[in-house]
């Protein structure tokens, strides 16, 4: 049945706007039949017009005391809890993320918020002790300016909020380009933050395809109406953006892809890493850039450890999200076909493992256990993949879907070289029972974030997030850090002496007898 599908187009300065880049259809992925909304895409200018919007609103903004910014972030925290069921149910319509899921992504929301309604209270300077007599030293931040934020998908709201509730409390203004498959989602999260009592000029929403998005960021840095750039991606775009804003002397917020590795110790509790490793692994349908990529199990434990997971995966329920199942369809079509080209990988010497068959689930290759009507969208089957090497291309890269491979290591040093072997650096986690172990798997590995005894996936509001190497530049979201990203520190000297005083040259010293001896 084919549901009446809600009609939207870019919001600049609070109206919509035209046509400019075509029509997108968000459909609903586990049933195709249903078009959630029919998005009008902007052309090539609509970013750079919105960019405008919001450098013209950005000053009054900024003008406002972060105190009571931080009270417009609590009624939008406030907002969003009290729409939080319809909130998740759109996620789960538009996305196909099983709807626990799709509660806890917007709980997170809620939690953002709750943690940045108190930074407006604390955006901390420091005041410094001068060199000098009757002088005084102070920091500060303020806002960089104008923030373009394009996100992805799979987290349709509450990685946005990452980088929206930060930067419109630092006193920025917005432009947000979301995803096109996310856009309905989207649109609900920004008129939430409106009615917050967020400008509408403070916060503008663009629809727009890649290429034409890309045009309008050039063009808004080119005319300096840009000042920052968030993006969450997959690490191919995001070298494009990262190259762009340099060329603009700026340093962008990039939160890329990964591959995420777990290590299963020998001395590991191996039913809890089975449980880690089938929700980091295949939860999402593993579409989370800290999905579970690779597992690097001891050859002590490696049997064992790959038949208890295998069992897991073989139980595991698949289907219609808005059921109690482990994971739903693919996001979308380009998704969809993108893993079934990496499904090629599968070589030989793998040992497929986990289900009936592999690629889509039809009739012609049925899932067991699976519920809801599989024809309806764009389901796949898990696949455990043991036997992998490090050489192979499904060990080196990101898949992006309900894969995962199996591989095995002998010694601590071994598991730690093929754990940062691929080159990304979000998320790894360790099994073991052994604290020595655990704090040399920190301290050895590369990732921006480590969990023992826990998946790879799952984020708090306070802590920070992001990766290193391909997983992205060092930036950090959530908590305290991503406050970096949206303030820029300036210094004050304030000399009331009466006289110009000169740094380094008119200090006073007081000279030590560096010859004496005891």
């Amino acid at each position: 049945m084919t549901s009446t599908a809600k009609v939207i187009s870019s919001v600049i300065d609070g109206q919509e706007t035209g046509p400019g880049g075509g029509e997108y259809l968000s459909r609903n992925p586990s049933r195709l039949d249903d078009v959630v909304a029919t998005v009008t895409l902007g052309g090539p200018s609509t970013l750079a017009d919105a960019a405008r919007s919001a450098k013209r609103a950005q000053r009054e903004w900024a003008a406002v005391p972060p105190p009571v910014r931080g009270r417009v972030i609590a009624s939008f925290g406030r907002l969003v809890e009290a729409n939080k069921q319809t909130l998740a149910e759109l996620v789960t319509r538009e996305i196909g993320k099983p709807l626990a899921e799709a509660l806890g992504e917007v709980q997170e929301i809620i939690d953002t918020a709750d943690f940045f309604l108190g930074e407006g209270r604390r955006l901390y300077g420091q005041t410094v002790p001068s060199e000098m007599p009757d002088k005084q030293l102070f920091t500060f931040r303020v806002p960089v300016g104008v923030a373009a934020v394009i996100t992805a998908g799979n987290f349709p709201v509450a990685v946005p909020s990452w980088y929206l509730v930060p930067a419109l409390l630092c006193g920025n203004a917005v432009v947000w380009k979301p995803a096109e498959y996310a856009s309905a989602s989207a649109r609900a999260l920004a008129e939430l933050a409106w009615r917050a009592g967020v400008p509408a000029g403070v916060l503008n929403l663009v629809y727009a395809d890649g290429e034409n998005t890309f045009a309008g960021l050039e063009q808004a840095l080119t005319e300096g109406t840009v000042h920052k750039i968030g993006f969450t991606g997959s690490s191919a775009v995001g070298v494009k953006v990262g190259e762009l804003a340099g060329r603009h002397l700026q340093s962008a917020c990039l939160e890329l892809g990964g591959k995420n590795p777990m290590v299963i110790a020998p001395d590991a509790d191996l039913d809890l890493a089975v449980e880690g490793a089938l929700f980091s692994g295949f939860g999402t349908a593993g579409q989370r850039c800290t999905s579970l990529g690779s597992i690097i199990a001891h050859v002590d434990v490696h049997d064992e450890f790959v038949r208890r997971l295998t069992t897991a995966v073989e139980n595991a329920v698949v289907g219609d999200p808005r059921q109690d199942v482990l994971y739903g369809p693919m996001l979308d079509q380009k998704f969809a076909d993108n893993y079934e080209r990496l499904l090629g990988w599968v070589a030989d010497h793998h040992t497929v493992l986990g289900s009936t068959a592999t690629g889509r689930i039809t009739d012609a290759a049925p899932r067991t256990g699976f519920v809801g009507d599989h024809s309806a969208g764009l389901f796949y089957h898990p696949v455990l993949l043991d036997g992998v090497r490090p050489d192979d291309q499904v060990f080196l890269e990101e898949t992006f879907g309900p894969l995962v491979g199996v591989t095995t290591y002998r010694t601590f040093d071994e598991a730690l070289e093929l754990a940062d072997r691929p080159g990304y650096g979000l998320s790894a986690s360790v099994y073991t029972t052994d604290p020595a172990t655990a704090f040399r798997f920190r301290a050895g590995i590369g990732a921006g974030m480590v969990s023992v005894n826990n998946s790879t996936s799952g984020a708090e509001a306070h802590l920070p997030f992001g990766g290193n190497g391909r997983s992205g530049n060092g930036s950090r979201q959530s908590g305290i850090w991503v406050l970096d990203q949206f303030t820029r520190w300036q210094s004050l000297n304030w000399d009331f002496s009466g006289k110009l005083q000169k740094a380094q040259m008119d200090v006073a010293t007081i000279e030590p007898d560096l010859d004496f001896r005891l």
